[in-house]
């Protein structure tokens, strides 16, 4: 126990909690959080996007998942969830169990007033310490709002927004351009 009455987590007594909860729960800096549970609208954008995208990738040298696979951060000791990944490549795995990864190319977090601040600000900074990470969009629940992070050669980060339904945005990892409207066919905004 620290000094403020919390519980200090090591990896493995989170991988070995973890790996037994029925929920699921993030690490940093020893603290093991509750990842809260997800809107109608979070769902269906997260379902629009991972079926769009699997479908653009049959048969090409990545592939897309969904928030059940648990990704790590070496650098700073972050392990969470992500809303998707793409893996480009062999996806490196931290151990023998197969349920962590450690290359993503690119990262989606789908934003809810609850998570928006972490997503954009310290959350986004954490996953900056990926050197696998080329892109990171960010997806609003609540409107029609993408923004987009992609990592320059420099080392740079250039964002670029759409908040038009016609608007379309590509994907640059996997060359795949993506209709705004699609990612929120059945959203309720």
């Amino acid at each position: 126990m620290g000094k403020s009455g919390i519980k200090y987590y090591t990896i493995e007594e989170y991988l070995a909690f973890e790996r037994t909860s029925q929920s699921k729960h993030e690490l940093y800096k020893g603290e093991i959080f509750d990842m809260a549970g997800a809107s109608f609208n979070h769902n269906q954008i997260q379902m629009n996007f991972t079926v769009e995208v699997r479908n653009y990738l049959k048969g090409k040298p990545c592939n897309v998942f969904g928030s059940d696979l648990r990704i790590h951060v070496p650098a700073n000791g972050l392990f969470t969830y992500p809303d998707a990944i793409i893996i480009c490549g062999n996806p490196q795995l931290m151990d023998e169990a197969f349920d962590t990864v450690l290359n993503p190319s690119v990262i989606v977090e789908i934003l809810s007033p609850a998570t928006q601040r972490y997503d954009r600000g310290e959350k986004f900074m954490l996953y900056r310490s990926i050197p696998s990470l080329q892109e990171y969009i960010l997806i609003d629940s609540e409107s029609f709002s993408i923004e987009h992070y992609r990592r320059n050669n420099d080392n740079t980060w250039l964002l670029q927004e759409w908040k038009e339904r016609t608007d379309t945005f590509t994907i640059i990892t996997i060359g795949l351009p993506l209709l705004v409207e699609k990612l929120y066919n059945g959203v309720r905004i």
